[in-house]
């Protein structure tokens, strides 16, 4: 019974990259470590999520859904993998979400800059039809019929041989406004680039947190597939 109780947090930051998987403590499956959050005490006594898993002292790994989050406070399993050391609030889930829109959005902002993000009707349907495009993002508000043509003009790509290419609606215009720094943004599209894979994979995990999967898992191109999707042309 120890060792099990053993097995539900990791020696550290260090050890805990060098494991591949990690249990979950809400369905206790093997779970990949990229579709997992981890969760330390802080030195407060509170449960905080470490989402960029370099945080010091022992860690507990869920699943990286709200509802297996929820599920994990629900149970009381992080006070038993902390061994009482530590106390998750009820507020927690609701936190690492806010923190994985937050890590998204800067993540938007990064590849902006970098010059990697066109927006606009236009130039995002040009993206799509060169293949240089590897995600779409469209506003909450965006209107049904624009998003319905680039979402087909996206899906005839990919039925052509084209790489996948998810499409994402997680953020409000005012949001994606700010990100970018421009106004009125309702459709974007992130370029291929040696770099990409990085920003995708926030806009991926926000993906699975809320919605149980990460736009249809498919994973981030050039990781689990060809890396010439990440190659600029």
């Amino acid at each position: 019974m120890l060792a099990h109780v053993e097995d539900e947090t990791d020696n550290g930051p260090a050890a805990s990259r060098r494991e591949p998987q990690r249990t979950c403590l809400a369905t206790r499956e093997n779970v990949p470590i990229e579709a997992m959050i981890r969760f330390v005490v802080a030195p407060d006594g509170a449960v905080v999520p470490d989402l960029a898993r370099n945080l010091p002292g022992r860690g507990a790994w869920v699943s990286a859904t709200r509802a297996a989050t929820e599920n994990t406070i629900k149970q009381k399993a992080f006070t038993r993998a902390f061994r009482g050391k530590g106390a998750a609030s009820p507020a927690l889930a609701e936190l690492t979400g806010q923190l994985l829109e937050r890590s998204a959005l800067e993540a938007l902002s990064l590849a902006n800059k970098a010059g990697r993000i066109v927006a606009g009707n236009a130039k995002v349907e040009s993206a799509i039809l060169s293949g240089k495009a590897i995600a779409l993002y469209h506003a909450r508000d965006a209107a049904r019929d624009g998003k319905r043509k680039l979402d087909g003009l996206r899906r005839r790509i990919e039925a052509e041989g084209g790489g996948k290419m998810p499409s994402f609606t997680l953020f409000t215009g005012s949001q994606l406004d700010l990100a970018l720094g421009r106004p009125n943004v309702v459709h974007a599209a992130l370029l291929a680039s040696p770099a990409s894979g990085g920003f995708l994979e926030r806009s991926l995990r926000l993906e699975r947190w809320r919605n149980g999967n990460a736009a249809g898992d498919i994973g981030v191109p050039g990781r689990s597939q060809d890396k010439s999707n990440l190659e600029e042309e």
